[in-house]
């Protein structure tokens, strides 16, 4: 019988660069669905929080599955995470983004929720088809 595959630790090889540049893409859309969620969830409050969290939820969920691994969650996480934190900082002219409402902490940790929820139910290590088969 041919073993496919273990699900013994393996040795580390390095990322190839397909793989290193989706995730690049990746961590540029959470950027860019953080900056969405922060306009949206302050202009339509009840709404557009919820919208804003479903599009986070959307990418994140989306990203495991496309680069069938947690990393693909992660790194949609990793730019969402960064985009917030930098955009909840005042500017010298005084000028933020986010509000001090309640919304505005909805949308912070909601999105830090379904960013570990994401990440968790992600696609995992999964046997083959056939491996999981023990009759044959």
């Amino acid at each position: 019988m041919e073993q496919r595959g273990s699900l013994l630790p393996q040795p580390l090889r390095p990322p190839s660069a397909k793989r290193v540049a989706g995730y690049l893409g990746l961590f540029v859309l959470g950027a860019v669905v953080a900056v969405a969620g922060a306009l949206v969830q302050g202009g339509w409050f009840p709404g557009g929080l919820l919208l804003a969290l479903a599009g986070a939820a959307g990418l994140f969920l989306g990203g495991a599955r496309a680069a069938r691994s947690r990393g693909g969650a992660v790194a949609p996480v990793a730019g969402w995470m960064v985009t917030v934190i930098f955009l909840t900082a005042n500017r010298p002219e005084g000028d933020f983004l986010f509000s001090a409402g309640g919304g505005s902490y909805l949308f912070l940790l909601g999105g830090m929720a379904v960013a570990v929820i994401c990440a968790t139910i992600g696609v995992g290590r999964q046997p083959g088809a056939d491996s999981a088969r023990l009759g044959k």
